[in-house]
């Protein structure tokens, strides 16, 4: 027998799968090994969960709820029982030429005509709304987030109270006796999902390592677009059957994932930060340090154009399918047409965000990814233009699903790269986010208000070309990461 002996193993338990913090009370970065790879999969989870949200309530289920509530307001008595899709295909016949209307029919267009910028400026006003909450949420958060001593890190707890009480705002917003309680339920439940979100997105820099951010990053985007597309598939096939229960079912879906995150990807506790006495004037003032560096200031200006256009593209889907599509669908074939649309880009999506984050690692550049990521999406936007069909919409909804699988994590990774102050990484993220939130403000506003002054919804594709075309450009400026 060998006098040698073989030494222990470590147990599998001791081994490190984060370095040492740099500054006491904050988080080290993840080592390659389960602590990692856990720690991307309840981040990516998370995404799913709180975007299953915005798809199955904010593309489907609201704009059903708010076409209920105006629906009642303005047929009734004996147009109570009118058939919106006829009505609109006359529309269409009498646009074309070939069909005259009765006066009792001129009557109901009349009704439809104000019937249609009534609900499309309902939807707009709730959907901005929540919006311009989720414009001082995010930064705020992200401030008081960077400050918060908790033994579960600074992140969790605004994670999990956000996403706990976004869904029991969805749960009221099931309930909603009137269009108003419905629009302050929905804006306000926008505002503590994303109050989970900032943190949850402030972690990647909080503890992974520059070379592997457009990983994370590229996950998040993943399950931000997955969770968005199960939830409108989800709302599609089953509001028909199970109509407005699907506030519940998403709201499960966030609180729950929100909560395996904070349990499974646990952080250092941070009850030993160190905290600068706080000060409200450097607290207001520490919101411009990031946007008075410039290249940060192009990174946002052209995450502000992007998703301002493509907000005002699809901010009234639902309603698009049902009066600018030819043939004019019904509001129930619209509902489950809506999902499939999103459907049809989802593998183009999926290989763009995958791939488009790691290539982008390895070969140390971000522009390029973001400037061919916008000039596709406003290519897009001219596709129904040409084809004001269920075919063309095909088409563009695909293009803009590649341009949005190129654009998502690159992006992310770039307003990362050009942090002014790594230590404020979630005031400055929290800013960055600014973008993203006043673009999804202002373009369901703009949209409706094309709709209202042009009686049509031709102008929403024109002035999203504009606007992406716009975010190309402004990338072009920034200096301070390749």
């Amino acid at each position: 027998m060998s006098a040698r002996t073989a030494s222990p193993k470590a147990p599998r338990d001791k081994v490190p799968t984060t370095t040492e913090p740099i500054e006491t009370g904050t988080s080290g970065f993840y080592l390659k090994g389960p602590g990692f790879r856990r720690y991307l999969t309840v981040y990516t989870l998370v995404y799913i969960g709180i975007s299953a949200v915005w798809g199955a309530v904010l593309g489907i289920v609201l704009p059903n709820h708010v076409q209920l509530f105006e629906f009642a307001n303005f047929f009734t008595g004996a147009d109570a029982g009118v058939d919106l899709q006829q009505l609109t295909l006359l529309k269409q016949s009498i646009d074309d030429g070939t069909a005259t209307a009765t006066a009792d029919q001129q009557r109901q267009l009349d009704i439809l005509s104000a019937y249609e910028s009534s609900k499309a400026g309902a939807l707009a006003v709730i959907t901005s709304i929540g919006a311009v909450v989720t414009m001082f949420v995010q930064p705020i958060v992200g401030v008081l987030s960077d400050r918060t001593r908790s033994r579960f890190g600074r992140r969790a707890p605004w994670i999990l109270s956000g996403a706990i009480i976004g869904s029991a705002l969805l749960v009221v917003a099931r309930f909603s006796p009137t269009l108003a309680v419905l629009g302050l339920a929905i804006a306000l439940a926008q505002g503590f999902l994303n109050m989970a979100l900032a943190p949850l997105q402030t972690t990647v820099a909080d503890r992974v390592t520059e070379e592997r951010r457009g990983l994370a990053s590229g996950l998040g985007g993943f399950g931000n677009f997955l969770g968005g597309l199960l939830g409108g598939i989800l709302a599609g096939v089953f509001f028909s059957s199970v109509g407005l229960d699907i506030y519940l079912v998403v709201a499960l879906s966030a609180a729950f994932t929100a909560t395996l995150f904070v349990l499974l990807a646990r952080d250092r506790s941070s009850l030993d930060l160190a905290v600068d006495a706080f000060n409200w004037k450097q607290f207001f003032v520490g919101f411009t340090v990031a946007v008075r560096d410039a290249d940060f200031r192009w990174v946002f200006i052209a995450r502000l154009l992007l998703t301002f256009g493509y907000t005002v593209s699809t901010a009234l889907g639902l309603y698009l399918l049902q009066s600018y599509v030819r043939p004019a669908l019904s509001a129930s074939e619209a509902t489950t047409m809506a999902p499939l649309l999103t459907l049809v880009g989802l593998p183009l999506t999926l290989i763009a965000m995958l791939l488009s984050g790691r290539i982008s690692d390895k070969v140390g550049k971000r522009k390029p990814f973001v400037i061919v990521a916008s000039i596709i999406m406003a290519a897009s936007f001219l596709v129904p233009i040409i084809s004001p069909t269920l075919p063309g919409l095909f088409i563009q909804v695909a293009l803009a699903g590649l341009a949005f699988g190129i654009y998502i994590p690159v992006d992310q990774a770039l307003f990362i790269d050009v942090l002014p102050d790594p230590r404020r990484a979630g005031r400055d993220l929290g800013v960055a986010n600014l973008g993203s939130s006043l673009g999804q403000a202002l373009g369901p506003l703009l949209a409706s208000l094309v709709v209202v002054v042009t009686g049509g919804y031709l102008g929403i594709w024109i002035v999203a070309v504009v606007l992406v075309g716009l975010a190309a450009l402004a990338i072009v400026p920034v200096k301070g990461a390749k």
